[in-house]
C-alpha cells in the first residue's frame, strides 16, 4: 500500500502500490506543465460512505511512498485513461486497469472503486 503525502494535510491518501505508479507519472506530467486538477476517489467500504476530492497545483508540496522498493511494470493504456480524465473538467478519476494489464494484474476497463484509504 502507498501513501500520498499532500500539502501540510496530517491524513496521508492510502493507495495500492500499482495505482499509485499509475496515477504518479500522470500526476508528475501535469504538474510539471503547470496544470492544476483534482483527483477523486469513493470511500472503500470500510469507511464511512462517501467520496473525496482534493485539488492539486504545483505549488503545493507532494510526496509519493511507495511500499514496495521495486518499480511497478506501467501501461501505457491505463497511464493514457487516466491522462484523459485529467484532462477533463472533472479530474482524474480512477479506472480499473486495462487489457494491456502485465499476467497476475487483472484486466479490466470498467470504472472501479479503487482501494484508496485515507488514515
Amino acid at each position: 500500500m502507498g501513501t500520498i503525502y499532500y500539502g501540510g494535510s496530517a491524513t496521508p491518501i492510502h493507495i495500492e502500490d500499482r495505482t499509485l505508479a499509475h496515477l504518479k507519472v500522470v500526476i508528475a506530467t501535469k504538474l510539471r506543465r503547470n496544470e492544476s486538477f483534482t483527483v477523486s476517489w469513493t470511500h472503500p467500504e470500510d469507511q464511512p460512505r462517501g467520496r473525496s476530492t482534493i485539488w492539486l497545483h504545483s505549488s503545493i508540496p507532494l510526496r509519493f511512498v511507495f511500499e514496495n522498493p521495486e518499480p511497478e511494470e506501467l501501461s501505457r493504456e491505463w497511464i493514457d485513461k487516466l491522462a484523459q480524465s485529467a484532462n477533463s473538467s472533472g479530474g482524474i478519476m480512477i479506472v480499473a486497469e486495462s487489457v494491456d494489464a502485465p499476467p497476475g494484474h487483472g484486466a479490466d476497463d470498467s470504472p472501479q472503486v479503487v482501494d484508496i484509504t485515507e488514515r
